[in-house]
């Protein structure tokens, strides 16, 4: 299914989202990366409200100076390092959205299953094309602090592409493929090394 949704999101929207939707978001989504989780999971208060937001785990490289930044690469960063806070930040914050690459571990799944709240995956590789997604940055917070790629920059996106990959009902694209990879990988390892 193909879904356009604007944001910030509703609970009931996300929880219609199954793994497979193919989603595209306009609205403001907030990179956030390792330094702004551990500091907000740490108790650090999110300097924006996020609720019904979206976090993008993206290091996006941009140039120009404030007033007049410009993205010109946008692409996911490894989900996985995340979580050990995603799940806390999910419910303190009131996220319904996840973008990353890679999934995510059965905490964050839970938190995803209880909050109302959905992990996209983003495509690798493609971080200029993302980037046209993306019409303006909003304003940026922790810039000082962590520099460029870690700070939490706030980005007005039109049509930003992603996929669902682990849904509000516990299910998981990432764990299905890993349990069909380990099924195929015994059968080759039982057959010698033959092809499966």
């Amino acid at each position: 299914m193909n879904v356009s949704l604007a944001l910030p999101l509703a609970e009931e929207d996300v929880r219609q989202l199954k793994v497979g939707d193919f989603v595209e978001l306009s609205g403001v989504i907030t990179t956030a990366r390792d330094s702004a989780h551990k500091l907000l999971a740490g108790g650090t208060p999110c300097p924006r409200d996020v609720s019904g937001g979206v976090f993008y785990h993206c290091g996006p490289v941009i140039v120009g100076c404030p007033g007049a930044w410009r993205v010109t690469a946008a692409g996911p960063t490894t989900s996985i390092r995340e979580e050990p806070y995603m799940a806390d930040l999910i419910g303190s914050l009131g996220l319904r959205a996840v973008i990353g690459k890679g999934g995510m571990g059965q905490k964050t799944s839970d938190a995803l299953r209880r909050h109302g709240c959905v992990y996209l995956h983003a495509v690798g590789g493609v971080a200029q094309v993302l980037a046209e997604c993306i019409q303006a940055v909003e304003g940026v917070d922790f810039l000082e602090e962590f520099g460029p790629p870690e700070a939490m920059w706030h980005l007005r996106v039109e049509r930003f592409p992603a996929m669902v990959t682990m849904d509000t009902q516990g299910n998981g694209l990432h764990t299905e493929i890993s349990a069909i990879s380990a099924s195929r990988l015994a059968a080759c390892v039982a057959m010698g090394g033959g092809e499966v």
